[in-house]
């Protein structure tokens, strides 16, 4: 396989996983992490590697290895595996699952913002989700018919915090995650609940279900459930870790334990709540959103523009809500029919949220 974003919490245990099932890793992509990235070259030997930044290939110990997007893209041109895992962050892991589907491989895809930019001209049939949520969602599907899925969130670093205090908030405190550590993307998306907007959209694209909804587990041992025509609703429940997702995107078919079960007599209880909009305020336009779907680029865009303001200590927590949300309205009649269309838009929507 070819592991993108190998030295990040997905890779790391998509690479703890090919350990254990003996799985050849063909060639790795890594950031910055230059030490990790050595440590995982010495323990897979991979045929190649790519990193971001050409003043760190000195640093590498590796003799082949490729910098910057282009590298990534050839390396998966050069690969001969069947499988690639894009667990890259951000808008930038959109062209390597593009070149990963052109190229007829299957695509393990932790990169969100892929579907969520992109969804609609994707081949969906092609990729695998690595994720807590589409994971429990597809293995509660067992062909009886749906009228409803509903994804849960753990509700982030400020889901008990009042909200007087809400735009107070320092980047620090929006990445303390109540319950596990993740990329500091991720965690303050969690923060203001447009990840779990993102996989909204992405539970769109994959499954197709008209009614789509989600609601607070704080202890994230529940992560979906889908409602049957016939009136029942199905939970999944597992413990909160990622190798159980990636064991199937990897292996396809999984015999043997992954994770400890459940222990429900210890966890005594679940508590559900709904997502709040004024501590949420992205949430207000959740069903507009998932009304229109194709419109996800423009959210993606204004979103990371927002986040690298919140960081330089421009806005606060609940304006980067607010520029994401002006930024959709601004670009309300925007649906994008091609995949150079999204690129374009991209940047169209970067440049306007760059100028406020």
């Amino acid at each position: 396989m070819v592991i993108l974003g190998s030295t990040g919490s997905i890779g790391v245990n998509a690479l703890a996983i090919a350990k254990r099932f003996n799985l050849h890793v063909e060639a790795l992509v890594a950031g910055k992490n230059i030490a990790l990235l050595n440590e995982q070259i010495k323990a897979f030997n991979p045929t190649c590697v790519c990193i971001a930044d050409e003043a760190d290939k000195s640093l590498v110990n590796h003799n082949r290895v490729y910098v910057g997007n282009a590298g990534i893209l050839e390396i998966l041109n050069r690969s001969m595996s069947d499988i690639v895992v894009n667990a890259l962050v951000g808008f930038v892991g959109l062209a390597p699952s593009i070149e990963t589907l052109r190229l007829g491989k299957r695509l393990a895809l932790a990169n969100k913002e892929s579907l969520v930019v992109a969804g609609h001209l994707l081949d969906t049939s092609k990729i695998i989700p690595i994720d807590s949520e589409h994971f429990g969602l597809w293995y509660l599907l067992n062909g009886r018919a749906v009228t409803g899925m509903t994804i849960t969130a753990s509700g982030g670093a400020f889901r008990d915090t009042p909200l007087e205090q809400l735009a107070h908030m320092s980047p620090a405190d929006a990445l303390k995650h109540p319950n596990w550590n993740m990329g500091s993307k991720i965690t303050i998306d969690s923060a203001t609940m447009t990840n779990k907007l993102f996989e909204l959209l992405e539970a769109k694209w994959l499954f197709g279900c008209e009614k789509l909804g989600a609601i607070i587990e704080p202890k994230s041992i529940i992560h979906a459930f889908v409602e049957f025509q016939d009136g029942s609703t199905t939970a999944h429940l597992a413990n909160a870790d990622m190798k159980l997702p990636i064991a199937y995107a990897l292996l396809g078919e999984v015999k043997e334990r992954i994770l400890p079960h459940v222990d429900l007599a210890s966890i005594g209880g679940f508590n559900f709540s709904p997502i709040c909009e004024q501590r949420f305020p992205i949430w207000e336009i959740k069903d507009d959103v998932l009304a229109n779907p194709k419109r996800g680029v423009v959210i993606n865009a204004a979103n990371e523009v927002a986040q690298t303001h919140f960081f330089q200590g421009k806005i606060n927590i609940l304006e980067l809500a607010q520029l994401t949300k002006k930024a959709y309205h601004h670009f309300e009649d925007t649906f994008p029919q091609t995949l150079d269309e999204v690129f374009e838009i991209d940047k169209e929507v970067r440049h306007y949220c760059l100028s406020l």
